[in-house]
């Protein structure tokens, strides 16, 4: 196997739901750590999606060196109290990704910001404490607090996506709350989405928001 598809969307963007999507249209994903159990690659077991494209990036130049026996990367990135790490604000690495791998696709998944912004704020602590806790690129040390912060940071993550990706077809953004996203998705990747809907939703409100790994 080979990957083909990289989303380079931010966390609660619905990277979750792209992950499910992809997984159930066929293919091997790795969504943000893969999991102990993982048949595709049980040697990196409990480990990051975003240390391994940086391993690879790093060690020999190609972010996928290590990351083979996926098709599909649908959350790249981590922040929690040991590593911050965020590929897919990462110019040298996307591109070291385009030039070693000229046949892959990419996806920025996309909600509205401030729709992102509260769920950030509502997931576990990674609005109130990990953000602003973090050397995020786009987003540094004592910044990502407040509302205004983060939907600054989210839209010009996306304006730097655009920019970086200017008039190249491998790459869409689309929202994840478009009716018209899966049969985008799918004629991006050329594969069928039988399924789309909302996985790992956070419903809850901030006096309800319980401690989770999982940011996507």
């Amino acid at each position: 196997m080979t990957v083909r598809v990289i989303n380079l969307g931010l966390p609660k963007s619905g990277t979750t739901t792209l992950g499910v999507a992809l997984q159930r249209a066929g293919l091997a994903v790795a969504d943000f750590k893969i999991r102990r159990g993982c048949a595709h690659a049980p040697d990196l077991a409990g480990s990051f999606v975003a240390r391994h494209l940086y391993d690879g990036y790093f060690q020999n130049g190609d972010p996928l060196a290590r990351l083979g026996s996926f098709q599909a990367l649908s959350e790249i990135s981590v922040l929690n109290g040991s590593l911050c790490l965020w590929p897919q604000a990462d110019f040298g690495l996307i591109t070291a990704l385009r030039h070693r791998h000229p046949s892959l696709k990419f996806l920025a998944s996309r909600r509205d910001a401030r729709a992102v912004s509260s769920s950030m704020l509502r997931w576990s602590d990674l609005g109130t404490d990990r953000l602003p806790q973090g050397q995020i690129p786009g987003l540094p040390r004592g910044y990502g607090g407040t509302t205004l912060e983060r939907i600054t940071w989210i839209e010009a993550h996306h304006a730097f996506l655009r920019m970086v990706f200017e008039g190249d077809p491998a790459f869409l953004e689309y929202d994840t709350a478009d009716p018209q996203a899966p049969a985008q998705i799918g004629a991006h990747l050329g594969l069928h989405l039988p399924w789309w809907g909302k996985a790992n939703e956070n419903t809850r409100t901030p006096e309800q928001t319980l401690p989770r790994e999982h940011p996507a």
